[in-house]
C-alpha cells in the first residue's frame, strides 16, 4: 500500500525526527525505515496568500494496510500545527 500525504509548517529533518520516534530509522536524509514500512519525504515551500511561505514536507508512506493506517494517523498528530 502506498500514502502521500503533505504537511505544512514542519521541515524535512523534524519530520525524520517523528518518523525515528515512532520506531522508524533514518537511512538517508530523506528516507526512514520500520518495521513493515518505508518513508520517503520531500521538502519544498509553499505560498499562503501574497506574502507568507512555508515549508512543506511531503511524505510517501508505503508497507502494508495494518501498518499505515496507525503510523500516518500518529504521525499526522504529531507534525499538526495549530495556528495563532
Amino acid at each position: 500500500m502506498r500514502i502521500e500525504r503533505s504537511f505544512r509548517g514542519i521541515s524535512r529533518r523534524l519530520a525524520v525526527h517523528y518518523l525515528t520516534n515512532l520506531g522508524g530509522e533514518a537511512v538517508a536524509e530523506d528516507r526512514v525505515v520500520g518495521d513493515d514500512w518505508e518513508a520517503a519525504l520531500s521538502e519544498s515551500t509553499a505560498s499562503v496568500g501574497p506574502t507568507l511561505t512555508l515549508n512543506e514536507v511531503e511524505v510517501v508512506f508505503e508497507g502494508s494496510e495494518e501498518t499505515l493506517d496507525p503510523l500516518v494517523e500518529q504521525f499526522a498528530q504529531k507534525a499538526m500545527r495549530a495556528g495563532g
